[in-house]
């Protein structure tokens, strides 16, 4: 009989010679990774949140202008998209800052007894609003530095069909592509522990992130660069705009900032879900206890 200790002989085994962290080892790593932020002053907590939102959306913007045009070329355009905006998580993974979606995760935490629930719900909190904070700060700036011009208004238009897809579709719709979007991120952050080296880190991040872009999914602090870029562009894009883009307002009448919170709503929803999941996952494979 193969006993669980066994198992993991094996697992360190097969990763002999390898410099990267076997499953067991990033597992270990994964606690020592999450019962670290919470340790942090509150202060620097909202400070690494802004940052994450920040980042988030620097990708988010990159993934729009990869996406403008072209839409003959679908499935390259995907995979472009997907690989810029990869580079959202890899600011975060890299320079190091809170985002929620990853933080989602703390739930190994929890089941460890490790972390009490008011301690988890507060630091979930903070990550939130500070990752709105960053995602809006960017989004406005991008605006009034007319990056919605780009491509003679290509990026604008793109960010206006994003968004209103994303706004439009059921609330079903957005909760199980924000279960699957988690999944991915944290898996390519859990990944990303398992790399020792910064150019192992963003080749374990590029494949999942480009992965759930490609995809379609839906990612909550993604979507609050997004979206907004899309609402800001749709109010003060002007006449001009309309004109070149050979489009109207009105074909996004429904792209408001109520349709953006409630949608936004079922996506934080599924993302928490698939964060849990995933973290659940490998504590109930690596880290219970016999």
């Amino acid at each position: 009989m193969v006993t669980r200790q066994d198992q993991v002989t094996e697992s360190k085994s097969s990763f002999s010679g390898v410099d990267d962290r076997s499953p067991e080892e990033t597992a270990a790593n994964a606690v020592v990774y999450l019962s670290g932020k919470v340790k942090k002053p509150a202060t620097d907590v909202v400070v690494l949140s802004v940052l994450a939102g920040a980042y988030i959306a620097f990708g988010s913007i990159f993934y729009l202008v990869t996406g403008a045009g072209d839409e003959g070329l679908f499935g390259l355009s995907r995979l472009f998209s997907g690989v810029a905006f990869s580079v959202g998580l890899i600011l975060v993974v890299i320079a190091g800052a809170e985002l929620f979606t990853g933080d989602t995760m703390l739930v190994i935490q929890r089941v460890r007894h490790t972390l009490d629930r008011a301690t988890m719900w507060r630091f979930w909190g903070m990550v939130y609003a500070g990752n709105f904070i960053g995602s809006l700060i960017i989004a406005i700036l991008f605006v009034v530095a007319g990056g919605h011009w780009i491509g003679d208004g290509a990026v604008g238009l793109n960010a206006l069909r994003v968004a209103a897809g994303k706004t439009g579709d059921p609330f079903y719709a957005n909760f199980a592509a924000g279960i699957l979007a988690n999944m991915l991120v944290c898996l390519a952050i859990w990944l990303a522990l398992a790399a020792r080296t910064v150019p192992g880190k963003i080749l374990a991040i590029v494949g999942p992130i480009s992965t759930f872009v490609a995809a379609g999914f839906e990612h909550s602090i993604a979507n609050m660069s997004i979206i907004p870029i899309g609402l800001m562009t749709k109010w003060f894009a002007g006449e001009p705009f309309w004109t070149m883009t050979a489009s109207a307002p009105d074909a996004f009448d429904g792209l408001t900032v109520g349709w953006f919170l409630w949608s936004l709503l079922f996506v934080t929803i599924g993302n928490m879900i698939g964060g849990g999941l995933v973290g659940l996952s490998y504590w109930y494979a690596y880290l219970r206890e016999e």
